[in-house]
C-alpha cells in the first residue's frame, strides 16, 4: 500500500533564486545561462520582463554582452502568475521594476513546484534598496550577488552611479548614463555631485 501511494504521488519542489548586483555586473548574463541550461534539459521555461524595458528589444531579454533569450513583456507582476502556469522554470529579468506583488507571485509559483529565477538591481542609483528586490532576496532560497568592476579603481563595484541628470528613480540607460563604482568611488562621486 505504501509503495503504491509513493508511485502515484509525484512530490513537487519549487524554489526562488535571486541574482542581484549593480549595472554591468552580469545579472542578465547569469539569468540567461541558467535558463538556457534548463531549456537544454527539456524543461518548460517561460521568461518575463517588464514591458517598460525596451532598451535592446521588445520581446528579448538581452545582456550587455548581446546574449539573448526570448521573453514575454508584461505590464505587471499579476500577468506572470497567469502566463506561467504549467512551467517547470520561470525567469524574470529586471525584477526591481515590478510592483510589490512580484514577491507573492514568485512565492506562489515556487509553492506550486516551479523553479523561479529573478535577476535585478539590488540598489538604485542613490544607493538605496530597490523596489521589491530586498523582499525577494529575503524569501529566496538562493541569492547570488554578482559584481561589476569599478571603472575608476578596478576594485569590485556594486553601486550603479548615474552620470546623467535627473532625479527620477526609474531611468533606463547604458554606459552613457550609468557607471559601476566601488563603495569608495561611489561616495566620492556623490560628494562631488553634491558640491556642484
Amino acid at each position: 500500500m505504501f509503495l503504491e501511494n509513493t508511485v502515484n504521488h509525484k512530490e513537487q519542489f519549487g524554489w526562488i533564486e535571486v541574482i542581484c548586483g549593480s549595472m554591468f555586473s552580469g545579472k542578465t548574463e547569469e539569468l540567461i545561462r541558467r535558463l538556457k541550461r534548463a531549456q537544454f534539459a527539456k524543461q518548460k521555461v517561460e521568461i518575463f520582463k517588464p514591458a517598460i524595458d525596451t532598451r535592446y528589444h521588445d520581446e528579448m531579454v538581452v545582456s550587455h554582452d548581446a546574449n539573448t533569450i526570448r521573453s514575454t513583456p508584461v505590464p505587471a507582476a499579476a500577468n506572470i502568475a497567469i502566463l506561467a502556469q504549467g512551467c517547470d522554470v520561470v525567469g524574470i529579468d529586471e525584477g526591481q521594476f515590478f510592483d510589490d506583488e512580484i514577491v507573492s507571485v514568485c512565492n506562489n509559483l515556487a509553492n506550486q513546484g516551479i523553479r523561479v529565477i529573478v535577476a535585478g538591481l539590488d540598489m538604485d542609483f542613490k544607493g538605496n534598496p530597490f523596489g521589491p528586490m530586498p523582499a525577494l532576496m529575503a524569501t529566496a532560497e538562493y541569492v547570488t550577488k554578482v559584481h561589476a568592476v569599478c571603472t575608476r579603481t578596478g576594485n569590485l563595484a556594486h553601486y550603479s552611479f548615474r552620470k546623467a541628470e535627473g532625479d527620477k528613480l526609474v531611468m533606463l540607460g547604458e554606459t552613457q548614463e550609468y557607471e559601476p563604482l566601488s563603495r569608495a568611488a561611489y561616495y566620492e562621486a556623490m560628494r562631488k555631485n553634491a558640491e556642484n
